[in-house]
């Protein structure tokens, strides 16, 4: 599993930073990708994760990774999309955004049962989602930073092509993947903690 998920990872990073449409771009949208597998790597002996949230934390690193090759409004499978469905932008983004809660959801679930946070299951979800928010909201803002620094990427990292609610929908698709993770994916989550744990 392990070695899958580093050939998988290092192909998709190698492929994606073959002459992607803007470099400044690939860095800004691989960056948390890169940043992301070094924390898992420094903490795979440590504090090994169950193969569920490795697995979601690698889709998310690919989509990202795609998104930087491509930019997020150019994606082959946004344009697709967008052709078949008769739309009027490359929703790839909203994918983006909507993994953005979905797996972060599943990161912070984890942490919160193992490191026992919370003794209210209520408590906990409510924590996981307003986190999801939140930090979704932080790269909103993150976005806007580097639309100020830099005019030339600002266009292609933010992707807003021309939809005026694009910041709060991006929170909205990232609200809905934390709910729903937590919703379908909590049974299957829990068995995989119970047998990490029987393992150790």
């Amino acid at each position: 599993m392990k070695a899958m998920w580093i050939l998988v990872f290092l192909g998709v990073l190698a492929w994606s930073g073959l002459d992607p449409k803007d470099y400044v771009t690939w860095g800004l949208e691989v960056f948390p990708a890169v940043a992301g597998g070094l924390i898992l790597w420094a903490t795979r002996d440590r504090f090994p994760l169950t193969t569920l949230v490795y697995v979601l934390i690698l889709v998310h690193c690919v989509i990202l990774m795609v998104g930087g090759h491509y930019t997020y409004a150019e994606v082959p499978l946004g344009e697709w999309f967008r052709d078949a469905t008769d739309g009027t932008r490359n929703n790839y983004d909203k994918l983006g955004h909507f993994v953005q809660g979905f797996v972060p959801a599943m990161i912070a679930r984890e942490l919160m049962i193992r490191l026992d946070v919370f003794n209210s299951v209520k408590w906990r979800d409510f924590f996981i989602v307003s986190f999801c928010l939140g930090f979704s909201a932080f790269y909103e803002l993150i976005e806007w930073w580097v639309a100020l620094l830099s005019e030339e990427a600002a266009d292609a990292f933010l992707g807003t092509q021309g939809y005026v609610w694009d910041t709060q929908s991006d929170m909205g698709w990232a609200l809905l993947g934390a709910v729903l993770a937590l919703v379908l994916l909590g049974p299957l989550h829990d068995r995989q903690l119970r047998a990490l744990a029987g393992g150790r």
